[in-house]
């Protein structure tokens, strides 16, 4: 089994901490994570495919053990986020990879494919949207605050940053709820627990509606560059919906899409089959 390193690079002064594993000469897999979690979130696929690829997993900018400066000195928007994870790809030297997103991940890889279609050799999106039918009621909070962004309607979105919403989203939709190890949930609420973080989630939560309205030119980078393509989606996740995986198949006729009975942390209860299926598809 490969053993997995943690680093921490320094991206034009920023800190950004990563889990690297695999032979430095195989083909590189980028891990982008999504919101509340970590590098921590791929604990468990990480294994599975380190002795075929070269795989680097960073904390996205104030997540896990990345820096956190204060939302004064640091915009918390999803384009910021992708200016650093697009440097950080290259101070790591992954110039060509392949990248695997997840939730907030997912708008971070696809602002760095559409900025550098020549370097992504191929997508792997679980429960990363791109696509209007694939958000949830779930987001009708969060809606609403975009479209009226008063301090009401910020506060009514505390409730996403509570422990037992952070629970909530990683046993909603599972059939066995003992299969969730209990250790993510606590570091995601450790980390959400930090003087600050709160504000700069909220930041998150207001910044999404770019990612929104950027879905159009995700899909004009689809229908162009027809990346390889692959969905592993959990079927029952609260935020992302089934149609919104079957969506990519619209731009991108030859994505493969596969479903899996379970929620939104889907590598929580399905890493070894997802892990399959990434390495079967990436092998092809």
């Amino acid at each position: 089994m490969s053993t997995i390193n943690y680093r921490t690079a320094n991206v034009d002064g920023f800190n950004v901490f990563y889990r690297e594993a695999g032979p430095a000469n195989a083909p590189k897999l980028l891990l982008l994570h999504g919101f509340p979690s970590s590098s921590h979130m791929f604990r468990d696929l990480i294994p599975l495919l380190a002795d075929r690829f070269h795989i680097v997993a960073p904390d996205l900018p104030g997540f896990g053990l990345s820096d956190m400066p204060p939302r004064e000195t640091f915009a918390y928007t999803f384009d910021h986020l992708a200016d650093v994870i697009d440097r950080f790809t290259e101070v790591v030297g992954f110039d060509t990879f392949a990248v695997y997103v997840f939730d907030y991940g997912a708008p971070t890889g696809f602002r760095i494919a559409v900025r550098h279609p020549e370097r992504i050799t191929a997508i792997i999106s679980q429960n990363g949207n791109a696509y209007e039918e694939g958000l949830s009621e779930g987001w009708n909070p969060i809606r609403a605050y975009w479209q009226d962004p008063t301090p009401a309607n910020r506060e009514v979105l505390r409730d996403m940053l509570k422990p037992e919403t952070t629970r909530w989203q990683y046993v909603h939709g599972v059939g066995d709820e003992s299969r969730v190890s209990p250790d993510g949930i606590a570091l995601d609420n450790y980390y959400l627990a930090r003087p600050g973080a709160d504000e700069i989630q909220l930041d998150l939560f207001g910044d999404y509606k770019n990612n929104v309205a950027m879905y159009p030119a995700f899909q004009a980078y689809f229908r162009e560059h027809k990346p390889r393509f692959l969905a592993v989606w959990g079927k029952n996740d609260p935020f992302f919906l089934p149609p919104g995986a079957e969506a990519f198949k619209r731009d991108i006729p030859g994505a493969e899409v596969r479903f899996f009975d379970t929620g939104h942390f889907a590598l929580e209860t399905h890493a070894p089959d997802i892990a399959k299926a990434i390495g079967d598809f990436l092998s092809r």
